[in-house]
This record gives C-alpha cells, structure tokens and sequence, in this order.
C-alpha cells in the first residue's frame, strides 16, 4: 500500500471518528504522521513532498472504488469501511466477525485465547449484525477469523493450522 493511502485511512484510528472530511483528510495527509514515525525514510520523504489535495482526492476515488471507503451524506464526507480497516491490519492482527449469542463464536474466542497470547496476536471482535454489509457477507459464516488481512477459517478453528499461521506471521513481522 502506498504511503499516502496508508497515512488516510489511518487518520480514522488517530481522529477516533467514524466520518472524516476531504479536507481534513487532505490535512492529515500532508502532515508528518504515524507513518513518519514508524520509518523515518518515509518521514522525510513525507515532509520533502507533502500530499496536496488532487492527490488525496484521487487516492479517495481509488479508495471508494475498491471499497476501502465509502461516501456519507454530505458531499466531500467519508468513512473508512471494515475494508479499509483489514487493509492496515497488521501480520499479528486478529479479526473475529461475530455476532451476540452464537456459540461457535464464543467457542472460537475460547480456544484462540492462549495461541493469542503466546504469539504476542491481538484480537478484535466485530458484531457482523450492526453492519449491513458484513450482515449480508458473513450472515452463515460465524465466526469467521481473519490473521492480517486474509481470511484463516469460518465454523471452527483448526488450532494447529492456527498455530502455524501465527508463527509465520510472527516470521514475517
């Protein structure tokens, strides 16, 4: 993922907002960021060449059309979607899309817990019900689990293919 696209939909976790402006995208953009932080080449070249606005724009077009982000009713208004999330989730970062009551899912939960742990893995919980379009994705699905942005199981968890996943994307962090 190229820098830009990357500083934008991180500036949702960073704002803490559901919907960002264009302009305010714009700004987050083209200033020196987490991205910069985490590698300092980047920063540089960053701050040498920031972001303009022609070039956020298009990077939003081509996040909307992938669908990484979505329009909001007013005009020039964006949110990222579960998409746009996975797509920064990193190699150790765990996604479980459930939903309220379902037994396998509290199943799955249970016996990742301690290979989570072990591998230093993350784990977020996303109720497939309070979204439409990941009601309509994964409605017979839960839980399914997703390791970075790839799908690993839907049903049940096969733990020691689990395992396997985990130390390779502790390998490869």
């Amino acid at each position: 993922m190229d820098p830009l696209s990357k500083r934008v939909l991180e500036a949702y976790d960073l704002v803490g907002r559901e919907a960002l402006e264009l302009s305010a995208l714009a700004e987050f953009a083209s200033s020196p960021g987490k991205g910069a932080e985490a590698d300092p080449n980047e920063g540089l070249a960053m701050r040498a060449a920031p972001a303009g606005g022609d070039a956020v724009r298009a990077v939003v077009a081509e996040m909307v059309e992938c669908g990484w982000l979505r329009p909001v009713s007013a005009p020039d208004l964006f949110a990222r979607t579960e998409d746009g999330r996975l797509a920064l989730a990193g190699p150790r970062d765990v996604t479980l899309y459930t939903r309220p009551g379902c037994r396998l899912c509290e199943e799955a939960k249970a016996q990742m817990a301690p290979l989570l742990r072990e591998f230093g893995a993350t784990l977020r919980e996303i109720n497939i019900d309070a979204d439409a379009l990941l009601r309509e994705r994964y409605t017979n699905d839960v839980p399914v689990i997703f390791l970075g942005a790839r799908k690993v199981a839907k049903h049940r968890v096969d733990l020691l293919r689990f395992r396997h996943q985990l130390a390779a994307a502790s390998d490869s962090a």
